[in-house]
C-alpha cells in the first residue's frame, strides 16, 4: 500500500475525532451542575453489590467519609467486609444488620424487625452530610418483600437526603417508585451463571 492512502486515513481519522471532541466538548460545557446522586444496581446478572463496593472503595481512595448498610446479608465473612473493618474503618462505618436470606432464617416477624432496624441506621447515616456516600445493600430486597414501606423510602430520599450525599440500593426487582426518583439505574442482565453449571459461590468472586 502506498504512503498516500495511509495519510488519507489518518487525516480522515484525525477530523472525525476533532468533530467528535468538539460535539462532546459542546455537550460537556452544558453539564455544570454537581448534586448527590441516588444510584440503584438492580437486575437478575451478578455484579450489583460488587459494583457498588466498587464506587465505596473509590470514595476510600479519595478520603471521602462513607458507609455501608447490609439489609440482608448475615455474619458471613466478606472480603469487602473485612477489609473496610480491618483497613478503612475510620473512613467507611459498615453495619451488617440482617441475618441472612429469607429462606434461612424462616422467620418474617424477625425479618422485618431486622429489616426496620437497618432503616432506621441507613436514615441515620445518611443524614450525616459528613457522609458522601451511603451504600444501601439488597435493601431491593427488603423492599420486594414489604419489610420496609417503599413511600417512607422514596419520601426519605426524595425530602431529607443531604443535597451532595450519594446513596446506593442494591438488590433485584427494585421498586418502580424507587426507579422514577433514582438519578441512575443500572439493571444487570443474566446471561450465563455458574450456579446453574453446579457451581458453589467462589470466594473472590462472589465473597
Amino acid at each position: 500500500m502506498s504512503e498516500k492512502p495511509v495519510q488519507d486515513d489518518l487525516e480522515r481519522h484525525s477530523s472525525k475525532m476533532a468533530k467528535k471532541k468538539a460535539a462532546r466538548d459542546k455537550i460537556m460545557a452544558t453539564k455544570t451542575d454537581k448534586k448527590g446522586l441516588i444510584i440503584v444496581h438492580t437486575g437478575k446478572g451478578k455484579g450489583k453489590s460488587s459494583a457498588a463496593f466498587g464506587m465505596i472503595f473509590r470514595c476510600i481512595a479519595h478520603d471521602m467519609k462513607c458507609a455501608v448498610v447490609q439489609f440482608i446479608k448475615g455474619g458471613m465473612s466478606t472480603g469487602e467486609r473485612d477489609l473496610i473493618l480491618e483497613k478503612f474503618s475510620n473512613t467507611c462505618a459498615f453495619h451488617t444488620m440482617g441475618e441472612g436470606f429469607t429462606w434461612e432464617t424462616q422467620d418474617k416477624s424477625r425479618d422485618i424487625e431486622m429489616a426496620s432496624a437497618a432503616w432506621e441506621k441507613a436514615k441515620e447515616l445518611i443524614r450525616d452530610e459528613s457522609n458522601k456516600m451511603v451504600l444501601l445493600d439488597e435493601i431491593n430486597i427488603a423492599l420486594r418483600y414489604d419489610y420496609i414501606d417503599i413511600a417512607e423510602v422514596v419520601k426519605f430520599l426524595v425530602e431529607e437526603k443531604p443535597e451532595m450525599t450519594h446513596v446506593v440500593l442494591t438488590g433485584r426487582n427494585a421498586k418502580d417508585d424507587l426507579i422514577e426518583i433514582a438519578d441512575l439505574v443500572t439493571e444487570m442482565e443474566l446471561i450465563k451463571h455458574p450456579f446453574r453449571s453446579g457451581v458453589k459461590a467462589q470466594i473472590g468472586v462472589e465473597f
